[in-house]
C-alpha cells in the first residue's frame, strides 16, 4: 500500500513538472497581441514644385502649381499591394499690371478626374491620356517592394524603357517613383486590410487668390488630398488627410517675386510650424485635427461621413467639437472621390 502511495506522489511530481516546463498544448498569446489577419500599412504621400511658373510678359504669366500624389497600401514586407497616383496641376494666370485673370471660383480637380480633358491622347505616341499611363504604371508596381520599383530601367528623360512598359507609359516617371517611395516611408497601420480597396482623392481651390496692389498680389493653390481604404461593403477601413497651400506672389508689374525652387511641404509636413495652434480655440495644430477627423471617419460609410453635422463648414457634433473645429468640407469632397475612384 506505501509503494502504491509513493508511485502516485512521484507521477503527480513528474506531471506538474512537465506542465512547469511547458509540456502539452502550446498556449495562443493573448488576443490583442496577435496582428489583425490581413492588416496593411496605408500611405499618401505629396510632392509640390512651382518651377514652372513664368512672368507677365507679352503673355499673360501663370503661377503653377504641380503637386503630384501617389496612394498605397503596403504588407509587413513592404510588398505594394494597392498603388494610385495623381497630379494636381493648378494654372493661375495674371497680368503684366498684377492683376489675377482666372476666375476665383474655378475649382481644379486632378488628371486622373480630367480624363481625356487633359488633351495628352492626341500627342501621346500611344495615344493614351495621362491617367491611363499613370493607371498602368500603378498597375505594374504592384506586387513589388520600393527597391525593386527604383530599379524600374529608365531613359535619361526619366521614361521606362523596360519592355513591359513602352506600350503603356510613355511619361515621366522619376516622380512617380519618387513619390511611391515617400508613400511606402511614410505608410501605417490605420485599420485598412489586405483585401480593402484603396481611394485617391483631389480637389484644389484659387478662391485666397487676389490682385496686386500696395503689397504683392498672390496666387495660392489651396489643394486637398486623401488616401482612404474601403472594405466590401464601402466602409472607410482606414483614412489620411492632408493638404498644401502653394502661395506664389507677384508684383503690380507681373513679375514673380517668390521662390519658386523653394522646397514646399504639405500641412501634416509642417506640422506645428503651419501655426494654427497658437490661433487654435482648441489649442490644436491643423495636422491634429485633419488626423482627428481622418480616424473618427473609420468605421463609416461616406454617405454617413456626408451626414455629419456642420455649422458653417465646421462639425457641430460633440463627438468631433473638441478635436476638429477647422472646415471640412472639402473633407467631405475628398473622401467622397476616394470612393468613387477606390479599387
Amino acid at each position: 500500500m506505501k509503494k502504491k502511495v509513493a508511485l502516485l506522489l512521484v507521477l503527480a511530481m513528474v506531471m506538474l513538472a512537465f506542465a512547469a516546463c511547458g509540456g502539452g498544448a502550446t498556449e495562443e498569446p493573448p488576443a490583442e497581441e496577435q496582428p489583425a489577419a490581413g492588416a496593411v500599412k496605408t500611405g499618401l504621400a505629396v510632392m509640390t514644385a512651382a518651377a514652372k511658373s513664368v512672368d507677365a510678359g507679352e503673355e499673360d504669366g501663370t503661377a503653377q502649381a504641380d503637386s503630384l500624389v501617389v496612394a498605397v497600401t503596403v504588407d509587413e514586407a513592404g510588398t505594394i499591394l494597392k498603388c494610385a497616383i495623381d497630379q494636381a496641376q493648378t494654372k493661375i494666370a495674371f497680368s503684366k499690371d498684377g492683376k489675377i485673370i482666372t476666375p476665383l471660383d474655378t475649382v481644379f480637380v486632378g488628371k486622373k478626374e480630367m480624363g481625356a480633358a487633359y488633351g495628352m491622347a492626341k500627342v501621346s505616341a500611344i495615344g493614351k491620356e495621362w491617367n491611363e499611363q499613370a493607371d498602368a504604371f500603378a498597375a505594374y508596381v504592384i506586387g513589388k517592394t520600393v527597391e525593386e520599383v527604383k530599379g524600374i530601367a529608365l531613359n535619361e528623360e526619366g521614361v521606362p524603357t523596360d519592355a513591359d512598359l513602352t506600350s503603356s507609359v510613355t511619361v515621366h516617371v522619376s516622380d512617380f517613383i519618387a513619390g511611391i517611395e515617400k508613400a511606402v516611408g511614410n505608410a501605417q497601420e490605420l485599420g485598412a486590410s489586405a483585401d480593402d480597396t484603396l481611394g485617391l482623392g483631389v480637389v484644389t481651390s484659387i478662391a485666397k487668390s487676389k490682385d496686386a496692389a500696395e503689397e504683392d498680389g498672390l496666387a495660392q493653390a489651396y489643394s486637398y488630398y486623401t488616401a482612404t481604404t474601403f472594405n466590401a461593403d464601402g466602409v472607410i477601413t482606414s483614412s489620411i488627410i492632408d493638404a498644401s497651400q502653394t502661395n506664389i506672389n507677384f508684383s503690380m508689374e507681373g513679375k514673380i517675386t517668390s521662390d519658386i525652387n523653394a522646397a514646399l511641404q504639405t500641412k501634416n509636413e509642417m506640422g506645428d510650424a503651419y501655426g494654427m495652434k497658437k490661433a487654435s480655440a482648441i489649442g490644436k495644430e491643423w495636422n491634429e485635427q485633419a488626423n482627428a477627423f481622418a480616424a473618427y471617419v473609420v468605421g463609416k460609410t461616406v454617405d454617413e461621413v456626408k451626414g455629419i453635422a456642420l455649422e458653417e463648414g465646421t462639425p457641430a457634433g460633440d463627438d468631433l467639437k473638441s478635436s476638429v473645429t477647422v472646415h471640412v468640407t472639402d473633407f467631405l469632397t475628398i473622401l467622397d472621390k476616394a470612393f468613387n475612384t477606390a479599387k
